[in-house]
């Protein structure tokens, strides 16, 4: 499970480098810059992660 883990965090790392949007064919996505809306997007991935990562990791000693 922390392999898992690891492979998630390290996935979110690569995929915080956008460089394949710099040439996007569409440079709008609902009325925002593909760069914008892609950032929103993983900064949602980013949280929905270390939720689960709280949820899941953090020691026992440091719970309520």
């Amino acid at each position: 499970m922390r392999y898992l883990a690891v492979l998630a965090i390290v996935t979110l790392v690569v995929l915080h480098q956008d460089w394949w949007n710099w040439s996007a064919v569409r440079p709008f996505v609902l009325g925002l810059p593909v760069g914008l809306w892609y950032h929103a997007m993983y900064t949602l991935a980013a949280a929905g992660l270390m939720a689960l990562l709280v949820r899941y990791f953090w020691p026992e000693e440091h719970q309520d």
